[in-house]
């Protein structure tokens, strides 16, 4: 047992009570227009500005893999933007998804969540666009998040 729900919907509409994070991977080169982000943006205009604003001024901030930017968009809900994928492309050096960033980005968001009492609500985090495997990024999810005893949600969407 994995200590992770696993349910049918979308991600950015989690119903359960009190602080939410909806955590989702971004890439490290400022793009944003393809995969979750989109039902993000769809739902909150904040987080892609917040991250275009995080991308912009990157040589002035801590904008890099394995950073995470969480960003208030309701009075009980937060998004996280976390950068875990190199560019967007599968090239010689493999998918985009940075398992190492993702680790370090998930380790980022247990402080956060623990700090504001929150439960965590995402996507197959990497699995999409960044061609990651959800069984190298579930441990991780588990090892971070469940084993602090933060209630995490993962969320098939209904194609």
């Amino acid at each position: 047992m994995s200590g992770i729900t696993y349910v049918r919907g979308d991600a950015t509409a989690p119903s359960v009570k009190g602080v939410k994070i909806v955590a989702h991977v971004c890439n490290d080169i400022g793009g944003w227009g393809k995969g979750f982000v989109l039902a993000v943006s769809r739902r909150w205009p904040e987080p892609e500005a917040a991250y275009r604003a995080w991308h912009r001024d990157r040589a002035s901030n801590d904008f890099a893999l394995g950073a995470v930017q969480l960003v208030r968009v309701e009075r009980y809900v937060r998004v996280a933007n976390m950068i875990g994928q190199r560019g967007t492309r599968t090239g010689s050096k493999g998918v985009p998804v940075r398992y190492e960033a993702i680790d370090t980005a998930l380790t980022a968001l247990a402080g956060h969540a623990a700090d504001l009492g929150a439960s965590v609500h995402m996507p197959r985090i990497g699995c999409g666009l960044a061609g990651g495997k959800w069984s190298r990024i579930e441990p991780l999810v588990t090892e971070r998040l469940v084993a602090r005893n933060i209630p995490v949600t993962v969320y098939d969407h209904d194609a």
